[in-house]
């Protein structure tokens, strides 16, 4: 055992020598691979062959510039990636994250995290995350338009249904989705509708994939807490985001009884002691793709707080983190448990630190 531990400590000093840079990358290997000793023990042929070393080093990474122009005529700058990590099991399959926290740090993670989910459906996919530092806040459905043509003018020829199907993430919704697949279309001249998950259904999306996540989020809490006998309805829950995984879970936690009363975006918190008025949210962030702080206007008993981290210090049985990765750290855990939470149910992408 001892023999195999060194062995992974091995493999985990030399991609921190290689990419000292890239902690978020450092911490999500070393996260999963400290768990798989045992596993090692019993195929020592997985060292033999390297097996390790292949999965920290992306099958192929591609970084492009982009270049568009906003509503004023300025010519704006930005940068593009696709991490295609593994293509073992099927062609590469992972969202794409439109934000300005978007590194090839970042991605890397994403997408090392990816294989594995991909892998336990049983599905014939293999695993990428790409994205943009683009922010699409504030911009109009025009300057959205031409960066999402722009990005997919190079992505395009890294992608098809049977090599890399992307889908969204953070600041990749149906629009961008729409205009990423329009534009990959002009291109290739084909109509290949399974180049992109996450589109319309009235283009061949799929039934329910919107709420899919939130609403898988809370059928697997409810199962935990079936499983200890407690029932979900009465519950308070705290709920971070307010995008499309956020918003769903939020909308099946209110179906199952549960009362949710936060939910967040990048520049802070709203609470509401009376629980969450969903379409306040969904007019405010799906219409009018304005801040959460705009729903206060509105629901004078509701109080928003500046910063994310807070979110965390409000009393709740069930915290639902469902923004980004890293956003529960040791302080907020320690005050979700003095708080008397019950159960923690990761929405976004390794919300834990």
């Amino acid at each position: 055992m001892a023999d195999m531990k060194q062995y992974v400590e091995d493999v985990l000093a030399s991609i921190e020598q290689k990419d000292p840079e890239q902690k978020m990358f450092h911490d999500t290997v070393s996260e999963v691979f400290s768990s798989i000793v045992p596993v090692l023990e019993m195929h020592p042929e997985y060292r033999e062959n390297k097996i390790l070393e292949r999965m920290v080093e992306p099958e192929r990474t591609v970084s492009f510039r982009v270049v568009w122009q906003d509503d004023k005529g300025e010519v704006q700058v930005n940068r593009g990636y696709r991490v295609q990590m593994s293509s073992a099991m099927g062609p590469y399959k992972g969202g794409l994250r439109f934000h300005p926290s978007v590194t090839l740090d970042v991605l890397k993670f994403l997408a090392f995290e990816q294989v594995y989910k991909n892998a336990l459906t049983g599905l014939p996919i293999g695993g990428a995350k790409g994205g943009s530092d683009f922010d699409p806040h504030g911009r109009s459905d025009n300057e959205v338009m031409h960066f999402c043509q722009s990005f997919m003018t190079e992505l395009c020829r890294h992608i098809g249904p049977n090599v890399d199907v992307p889908a969204g993430d953070i600041g990749v919704g149906g629009r961008e989705i729409g205009y990423l697949f329009g534009q990959y279309k002009r291109i290739r001249d084909s109509y290949d509708a399974g180049v992109l998950t996450g589109k319309r259904v009235d283009y061949w999306g799929s039934l329910a994939r919107t709420e899919a996540t939130g609403y898988g989020l809370l059928y697997f809490v409810k199962n935990m807490l079936d499983a200890k006998g407690i029932d979900l309805a009465g519950k308070t829950i705290v709920v971070s985001g307010s995008g499309n995984v956020a918003t769903y879970a939020i909308e099946k936690a209110q179906e199952y009884g549960a009362k949710v009363v936060t939910c967040s975006d990048s520049n802070g918190y709203i609470y509401d002691p009376e629980g969450i008025d969903l379409a306040a949210v969904k007019e405010i962030k799906q219409v009018r793709r304005g801040r959460i702080k705009e729903y206060v206007e509105t629901h004078p008993q509701a109080e928003y707080h500046e910063g994310c981290r807070g979110v965390w210090t409000v009393k709740c049985d069930i915290a639902l983190p469902c923004a980004t990765q890293g956003e529960i750290d040791l302080a907020s855990a320690k005050a979700l448990v003095a708080n008397g939470v019950t159960a923690v149910g990761e929405g976004a992408n390794m919300p834990s630190s």
